[in-house]
């Protein structure tokens, strides 16, 4: 019942955006265009809806055919229906988007400035008009310029970790921090050797993961645990369990981990789900607490605070995939130095506007990426690899942290 009722609100929100622009856009229409242009402005306008809405539309029928069915959704894998359907709806939902936020700027400027538009209407629509279409040949242009770049690139962030009590063996120890590496069919293998590669670059010595190795389907648990598995690093490579480690079968989670858990460990990966591992490094001690926190199952309030308070040792580290306020405190509160998680894409699709991260990602959480202190506890959210939903990112380019350990 609340998938059905998230449909409507997201169909209902789509088409009150659709018709505001296409609102401003007829005004731009009337005011810049040439005589052929308005002859044409219909003809331009229906291709533009259509574009937009046959996707979704197509969308909604398939995932009512898998509730009847009792299957997993499915779309066929054709490059003909990415370039001609998939990709064009997601570069104009996002131009949409990107109008309609500083057209409801404008339109609140407006009603601040009220007698004064009033009575300079014809010379405020014109310059609003003029405004449009700069916006709009600027984002033409920018916007599938930005998407290539996120899809073809990976960022390298580097952080130092300093500890006081830091003992000798662990000064220098650099740990690789990665996530949603979400191996599909838009995460091929190009995407995928390029960024174990850039993560072999830089000679960890430990590899964290926070989950979300597939998207979904068995089909690429084999591909992901291929790639996963040729990460280098002398004291291992570990991973938490991510949303969508859970859906290689959608309707059998239990099936998905075991099958991606047991692909992983022919490589000598671990997923580990709600324990704790401790490694030994020299004469020190480095103790990870894994904690699955997915959509599908979230850890047990007795067992949170039975891992976290029993880990004692000289760096602590708590790992999951979903950024949770409640996991974040107990960390701080119990005294674990870094705190490390995913799940959030940095946004993956985050417009452009000054000053704010404006993502549908807000919704979950405003940790969104990037790095904070709670007391002396150095939380980081890594914008990872892969993509869910849309099979872009828009802002928001790939990620590999690593953090060097300093006295």
């Amino acid at each position: 019942m609340w998938i059905i009722i998230r449909v409507i609100i997201a169909v209902a929100l789509l088409l009150l955006l659709e018709y505001y622009f296409v609102k401003k856009l007829k005004i731009a229409f009337n005011f810049l265009s040439s005589r052929f242009l308005l002859k044409k402005q219909k003809m331009f306008i229906n291709v533009f809806l259509l574009l937009l809405n046959l996707y979704p539309v197509l969308l909604i029928v398939n995932s009512i055919y898998a509730v009847i069915t009792k299957q997993s959704p499915w779309f066929p894998d054709s490059s003909l229906l990415d370039y001609f359907l998939i990709y064009p709806f997601w570069f104009l939902f996002i131009l949409v988007l990107q109008l309609v936020v500083y057209y409801l700027v404008f339109d609140l400027i407006k009603l601040v400035v009220y007698p004064v538009y009033k009575k300079n209407k014809e010379r405020f629509v014109k310059y609003e008009s003029k405004i449009f279409f700069i916006l709009l040949v600027f984002f033409v242009i920018y916007i599938p310029a930005r998407i290539i770049y996120d899809y073809n690139s990976v960022d390298v962030n580097k952080i130092k970790f300093e500890k006081r009590d830091l003992p000798d063996g662990l000064n220098g120890f650099k740990i690789a921090f990665i996530s949603d590496i979400q191996a599909d069919r838009y995460t091929d293998d190009n995407r995928l050797k390029n960024f174990i590669d850039a993560v072999n670059k830089e000679n960890p010595d430990l590899i964290l993961i926070a989950g979300d190795i597939i998207t979904s389907t068995p089909d690429y648990i084999k591909k992901a645990a291929d790639y996963v598995g040729m990460l280098k690093a002398g004291y291992g490579v570990y991973s938490c369990v991510g949303d969508h480690d859970n859906w290689a079968y959608r309707q059998d989670t239990k099936r998905s981990i075991r099958e991606i858990t047991s692909a992983l460990d022919k490589y000598n990966v671990n997923m580990i789900s709600d324990s704790s591992i401790i490694i030994h490094v020299d004469n020190s001690d480095i103790g990870i607490t894994f904690i699955t926190n997915t959509y599908v199952e979230s850890v047990p309030e007795d067992i949170l605070e039975r891992l976290t308070k029993s880990n004692h040792t000289d760096l602590k580290i708590l790992l999951t995939h979903q950024p949770k306020n409640e996991i974040i405190r107990n960390a701080e509160e119990n005294n674990f130095d870094l705190f490390l998680a995913g799940h959030t894409h940095g946004g993956q699709i985050t417009l452009l506007f000054p000053f704010i991260q404006l993502t549908p990602t807000l919704v979950e959480t405003t940790f969104i990426k990037g790095v904070r202190i709670y007391g002396n506890m150095m939380a980081i959210v890594t914008r990872g690899l892969g993509m869910s939903l849309a099979p872009i990112r828009y802002n928001s380019t790939p990620e590999i942290v690593i953090i060097t350990l300093t006295k």
